[in-house]
């Protein structure tokens, strides 16, 4: 059972993570291609980051929290496995947009990228709510146990 101090860390990183989609597709609307592709990429690993929070898991390394949210999410099917090529599409497309000068990422690609990135943090955010729903029921229960 996550800390309560876990399940808010969670949840204030699942909110970054709906933030930075929201504002991928403000910058999309200037043609900020680059910007988007790098906001898509860190909604996901803020969604992983929020996931790994309920288990007070986190790394200082990117690869980390990719790694440690493949094995303990994907791995085992608590999330669909397919979000793994998501995390790969995109981890590629960030790096090359973020360090390669020349790198060239098209709007159709950038579109695909954002709508990548949200699909995965809405199947992130449909599995958190259910763990925090669940979380506040065995709070209830306890409470009405601890009452009688």
């Amino acid at each position: 059972m996550p800390s309560e101090e876990c399940l808010q860390l969670s949840k204030l990183r699942l909110d970054i993570a709906k933030e930075r989609i929201n504002f991928a597709k403000e910058i999309l609307k200037i043609g900020d291609y680059k910007t988007v592709a790098n906001r898509s990429y860190y909604a996901v690993f803020s969604a992983m980051r929020a996931v790994l929070a309920l288990d007070n898991i986190d790394s200082k390394k990117h690869s980390g929290i990719i790694a440690e949210f493949r094995r303990n999410y994907l791995k085992n099917g608590i999330l669909p496995r397919e979000l793994s090529v998501t995390i790969e599409e995109l981890v590629e497309v960030r790096q090359g947009s973020d360090y390669d000068d020349f790198y060239i990422i098209s709007k159709t690609e950038v579109v695909n990228q954002l709508s990548n990135a949200e699909k995965f943090v809405n199947e992130v955010e449909k599995y958190l709510l259910t763990v925090y729903n669940n979380q506040t029921n065995k709070s209830s229960e306890f409470t009405d146990n601890s009452s009688k």
